[in-house]
């Protein structure tokens, strides 16, 4: 018992002392270090506007990021446009995309995030091995290793996520889905983890995420297996939270997201953040950790003007206005 007190204490650490935007920022890396601490202690216990990040504007490029405004604002679109390659992973696009997440990982403006396709009936065709096929020996290590952490940054990001896959996702577009919070794909999209194919594995985190997200024997199965799924089979295995329609526009899965974010919009950000550190984190451990987890991400929300406003709304029967404040 005296281990576990000792354990309580370090939860009272991360209460803020500052702003509470930055305490939210640095939530994060202080829960990955109380959660191994914690573990030890239980052991001995027992498309409005176009922004491009190139420094040009060229139809050519890989990622189009867009800003939603208005109603919208807050919204934010990341769009693989690599239509010659079926929108592949390349040196260039995981470059794109590590400089977008950069610039909004800390932007408390941003309510959520939608990875989508520019190209229709493609989502990700996995690596471009195209270009891997050029890399020697010596260089596709460190390329999949970057193209990993990516893929991680991209699970990491403190906003909620949304995948919309109106067609292909395999290999590696898969996992870039699997990294996000919710996935909504048309029923004729077609995804699936096909490496054993090419006689490798998923290496960009497949092997781990597909099992959490679907359960370990059917993940098996899927890999053994390098099965394609539809949208419908996707959904009835749970991979998928949404399967819709695909339209003739091609983009009814990007719609059915756009939807869910809307959802998101009016919530409280900062709860919202909170909500998905203490689920992303609780979720990797015990019980009696997680929830002393969730007791620390409350500790954040408690002190901001959102839940103040909050109340104050409820008590004036009127929508709230949270600021992420």
């Amino acid at each position: 018992m005296a281990a576990f007190a000792r354990c309580r204490v370090l939860f009272q650490l991360i209460r803020p002392q500052t702003s509470i935007i930055d305490g939210v920022s640095r939530s994060q890396d202080v829960l990955h270090s109380l959660i191994s601490k914690r573990a030890h202690c239980v052991r001995h216990a027992t498309f409005v506007g176009i922004r491009q990040y190139s420094s040009d504007v060229k139809s050519g490029d890989d990622l189009i990021v867009r800003y939603l405004d208005g109603d919208d604002s807050g919204i934010v679109v990341f769009g693989i446009n690599r239509p010659k390659a079926k929108n592949a992973i390349s040196k260039n696009l995981v470059k794109m995309m590590s400089e977008a997440m950069e610039s909004i990982k800390k932007n408390n403006k941003v309510r959520s995030v939608i990875l989508c396709s520019v190209v229709p009936g493609i989502f990700c065709a996995g690596a471009d091995l195209k270009e891997r096929a050029k890399m020697h020996q010596s260089e596709v290590g460190p390329f999949v290793t970057k193209a990993r952490t990516l893929i991680t940054e991209l699970g990491n990001l403190p906003m909620p996520t949304i995948a919309a896959i109106d067609g292909a996702a395999l290999g590696g577009g898969l996992e870039m889905a699997l990294a996000c919070d919710i996935r909504v794909a048309a029923t004729s999209a077609k995804m699936g983890l096909v490496e054993t194919k090419l006689a490798i594995i998923p290496g960009a985190g497949g092997t781990q995420r597909l099992p959490r997200t679907i359960g370990v024997s059917v993940a098996k199965e899927l890999i053994f297996a390098a099965r394609v799924l539809d949208g419908m089979e996707a959904k009835s295995f749970g991979l998928v939270n949404h399967a819709v329609e695909q339209n003739q526009s091609g983009d009814a899965a990007y719609l059915r997201a756009l939807d869910l974010a809307r959802e998101f919009n009016p919530q409280g950000p900062i709860a919202i953040r909170m909500a998905k550190l203490a689920i992303n984190q609780g979720i990797e451990v015990d019980l009696t950790t997680g929830l002393a987890i969730e007791e620390a991400c409350y500790a954040q929300v408690i002190p901001t003007k959102d839940r103040l406003e909050g109340l104050a709304a409820f008590k004036d029967k009127r929508p709230p206005r949270y600021k992420g404040e």
